[in-house]
């Protein structure tokens, strides 16, 4: 996606070819028509993920899972410049609107020096002061609460909050299968067509929590640990979870095909097996391992790795 924030890390970075000149977000795993992930290695080379979520149903999703769409959307966001100051429903008041519900996490993956994530509202800011605020021109300043973007943080972001992302950011996004932001403040830029870009107050008002105002910075909590590998728990909300785990070797990962499995590999480069066949994953490749693969290997290669898992 070409969005006029976005910049050339996730080329630089992850060595990508045929990347826009502007990159802002790619949506890495993604059953949505504005935008659909398609398979690139294996014998389903070549087919979409919604036509395998069609044709696979609960062997893809999981036992628990019953839906015609896979559920999650998983980006990898560069914000070169700051993105609009945002919020989307939740599953609460989506229906207000019209919208849909999207709560979502990010994992920094890294960060220039001084970059900011802005993830609720100062304490004691009401409605009445956020609107103030947003008059004078002094949003951040006054109405937006911000942490610093540590590479291996997690934030998580309900739907309702108030949030953006400052320039100098490279997330990664877990979020519900959704689309929908409500855009209240833009810095005052304009799109590629010279014009300022729409804002949506009266549907962001309607769905703001304003009881739900501070960032909710989650630290990793160690879980498991197999030989030299360590497992961490990040993230785990109604609609998703996410683990972190460090290989030193080989991980045998067994499960009780509940949920697919995510893959997207931060550091190192990992061989991920399953069912007979092993994909090579060097950093900033996403893998999604179907529920029925109960049993699947993470190994790394020369070294160690870094790999997020998200379930549901």
């Amino acid at each position: 996606m070409d969005y006029v924030w976005g910049g050339r890390r996730m080329a630089r970075t992850y060595g990508r070819k045929g990347t826009p000149d502007v990159c802002a977000e790619s949506w890495e795993i993604s059953d949505r028509p504005e935008g659909v992930s398609m398979v690139v290695n294996g014998p389903e080379k070549g087919r979409s993920l919604h036509e395998l979520v069609e044709a696979m149903g609960a062997d893809l999703l999981g036992k628990q899972v019953d839906a015609k769409v896979f559920p999650l959307l998983i980006k990898i966001i560069d914000a070169k410049a700051d993105l609009s100051v945002q919020v989307h429903p939740s599953n609460a008041n989506a229906h207000v609107t019209g919208g849909e519900a999207k709560t979502e996490m990010w994992i920094v993956l890294d960060a220039e020096p001084g970059s900011t994530i802005y993830a609720g509202l100062k304490p004691g800011v009401t409605q009445e002061a956020f609107e103030a605020a947003l008059a004078a021109g002094k949003l951040e300043k006054v109405a937006l609460a911000g942490v610093p973007a540590k590479p291996g943080r997690a934030v998580f972001v309900p739907g309702g909050k108030v949030h953006a992302i400052g320039a100098g950011c490279l997330l990664l996004e877990v979020q519900q299968n959704s689309n929908t932001t409500y855009r209240v403040y833009d810095w005052g830029r304009v799109g590629h067509d010279g014009k300022p870009r729409p804002l949506h107050m009266e549907q962001a008002l309607q769905v703001i929590d304003w009881e739900n105002a501070s960032p909710e910075v989650v630290p990793p909590r160690p879980i498991t640990s197999t030989g030299d590998n360590q497992w961490w728990d990040l993230v785990a909300c109604p609609f998703f979870r996410t683990k972190r785990v460090e290989l030193r070797g080989p991980e045998d990962v067994v499960h009780e095909g509940n949920s697919f499995h995510a893959l997207f590999v931060t550091k190192g480069t990992v061989l991920i097996g399953a069912n007979g066949h092993v994909a090579s994953a060097p950093a900033g490749t996403s893998c999604l391992v179907p529920a029925a693969a109960m049993h699947y290997t993470l190994t790394p290669v020369s070294g160690s790795a870094s790999v997020i898992q998200i379930t549901l």
